[in-house]
């Protein structure tokens, strides 16, 4: 069972292989896209541990030398100063543009391989091999690649698309329960959005989805990839309806900035829970009714994700300091703080001037001081 989804854009397009048995197929998959006879991969200690002499085998196998840049696991390695080491040992490789970088891990290892490639002697192809779920379905389509800083998460980076994503199936069984609940969030996101059929066959089948059941598995990545393929192609630069691909993400960039980016909260997580606030945020405002928040917050704590701020930390978060995260957020312009928001399940919009005030009230009623 493989699925292709193309990515259709002018002079750039590419394909998304979804299925098993890719890690398999990689080198032949890859050969046609290098110049030399030679690649150099990105991966994190975890990733590179369970899979980098598979990964290496099939692309010897195929006569391409392999050099390896094998990171610290975690958001903390989406930084200036790993891509400071990236970059500088790409540079050490002498490598040219005519030359291949491969992103082997999850959406850390892709954003920072990504926006490596994009400035090293101001761009150099890459390819993608996702490997978890949230990778799979968000992070390595698209070509949206960064790094965080202090400030804010994705802060600093580039648009810049890959050759190939190849999305191994089989890669995901390695993952924690709790990585597959967190790339959870991103595939309820595509339904929540804007495929409502999408969120009710998810209603009935989360189960199986999270059970990594082959078939459940790879209907919700092949359909989430489909949704994130068709918007990229209509909008690359997140300047009309790409925007909506972030719902959740104003609130839950807030939410992990507010705790440090580590493991006490997963982006994931952060989404899952920022996705329910903004359709509780919605309802407040009379855009959705109060039946279809109920009913988004539901699907996602079904599945075992947050929903509210009670279910993040033991101590209270401060509506003033999230509000500030907010205001910092890629998407907000002159000040004016920008949400995804919903008027239906399946039928969310952006909204370019929510007010602060409301916001703040809105955070203190869900129990921030």
């Amino acid at each position: 069972m493989i699925r292709t989804v193309p990515v259709h854009l002018a002079g750039r397009a590419y394909d998304v292989v979804i299925g098993h048995g890719l890690l398999a197929e990689a080198g032949r998959r890859i050969r046609p896209l290098l110049k030399r006879d030679r690649v150099a991969i990105v991966s994190d200690e975890t990733v590179w541990g369970l899979h980098g002499q598979a990964l290496t085998r099939v692309l010897e196998d195929q006569n391409i030398a392999v050099e390896t840049i094998v990171l610290p696991p975690g958001e903390q390695t989406k930084s200036f100063t790993f891509l400071e080491q990236v970059s500088d040992r790409l540079l050490a490789l002498e490598l040219d543009r005519g030359d291949l970088v491969l992103a082997f891990g999850g959406g850390v290892i892709g954003d920072l391989t990504g926006f490596a490639a994009a400035i090293y002697k101001r761009g150099i192809d890459f390819v993608q091999i996702p490997t978890t779920l949230l990778a799979q379905v968000d992070s390595s389509v698209g070509g949206k690649t960064a790094i965080d800083t202090p400030r804010g998460k994705n802060l600093i980076g580039a648009f810049h698309q890959p050759r190939l994503v190849l999305a191994d199936l089989d890669l995901l069984s390695t993952l924690a329960d709790r990585e597959v609940r967190a790339g959870y969030a991103e595939v309820i996101k595509y339904g929540l959005l804007g495929d409502l059929a999408f969120f009710e066959w998810l209603e009935t089948h989360s189960a199986s989805v999270l059970a990594r059941e082959p078939t459940a598995l790879l209907q919700a990545i092949a359909r989430s990839v489909e949704m994130k393929a068709e918007i990229v192609a209509l909008d690359e630069k997140e300047g009309g309806p790409r925007a909506l691909l972030n719902l959740g993400h104003t609130f839950g960039h807030a939410l992990e900035s507010e705790t440090g980016f580590g493991e006490a909260l997963l982006h994931g997580e952060a989404v899952a829970a920022g996705s329910a606030m903004a359709f509780r945020f919605s309802a407040a405002q009379g855009m959705c009714t109060s039946q279809d928040a109920v009913r988004a917050e539901n699907a996602i704590r079904a599945a075992g994700l947050p929903t509210r701020l009670s279910d993040l930390a033991k101590t209270a978060f401060s509506a003033e300091a999230l509000c500030h995260h907010m205001a910092q957020d890629k998407k907000a312009e002159g000040g004016r703080l920008t949400f995804i928001l919903a008027r239906a399940l399946g039928d969310a919009f952006v909204a370019r001037d929510v007010s602060r005030d409301g916001i703040l009230d809105f955070l203190k009623n869900e129990g921030a001081i």
